[in-house]
């Protein structure tokens, strides 16, 4: 299975972008920049929650209905902005939790946009992801108790450094520099010690 971020690269992602375009006003690249790293946020934070088992029954549940059922990865230039991020909405809201507003603000000041752009984004992002792992589920049969592992697959050949990204904006180990780890991490450079490059630089190539 491909990673979360080959979507980019696809029709459903050209429309997920030029969606984003269009309700924000930032440039394409910038939009792109903030989808490579929030949606391995948003799935890094639903594995999270797929690892309790009272999370995976919710999430089981969730995929199971069909407004997941990979439609909306068809039909996107289509679907109307208003459902999609009231949607995405809900799903920030379930997945992030408390951490929804500083993972904006880490996310606006890394990349220097507004948090309002970010919130839009994540939130046209969100229903697209549930599409994605809903699609796959009923495809391979996957039960509530495998949701981890299809996550996992889905974050693809980067996991080790969505990993490292989600670990620090989900409050693992609350040290207080989340800003700075996550740019070094994105950006370039990271924690010392902290093997690999960045998220950006593996999507676009080093560039």
């Amino acid at each position: 299975m491909a990673s979360i971020l080959d979507i980019l690269n696809t029709q459903p992602g050209e429309n997920l972008i030029k969606k984003a375009h269009k309700e924000t006003n930032e440039s394409k690249d910038d939009i792109t920049s903030a989808l490579v790293m929030g949606m391995p946020l948003i799935l890094g934070a639903l594995k999270n929650n797929s690892e309790k088992e009272k999370g995976a029954q919710a999430l089981d549940k969730a995929l199971t209905n069909e407004k997941h059922n990979g439609d909306l990865l068809e039909n996107l230039q289509n679907s109307e902005t208003g459902k999609i991020t009231g949607e995405g909405e809900k799903i920030i809201g379930h997945v992030l939790g408390g951490q929804k507003d500083i993972i904006e603000e880490t996310l606006s000041k890394t990349l220097g946009m507004s948090k309002n752009s970010i919130s839009t984004i994540l939130k046209l992002a969100a229903p697209v992801i549930m599409s994605l792992l809903g699609s796959q589920k009923r495809k391979d049969g996957v039960k509530a108790n495998s949701l981890s592992g299809l996550i996992e697959s889905l974050m693809g050949a980067s996991s080790a450094h969505d990993s490292s990204l989600i670990n620090s904006l989900i409050d693992k180990n609350n040290d207080g520099n989340i800003i700075d780890d996550v740019t070094g991490m994105v950006l370039g450079g990271g924690k010392k010690g902290k093997e690999g490059g960045s998220i950006l630089g593996g999507f676009t190539g080093g560039k």
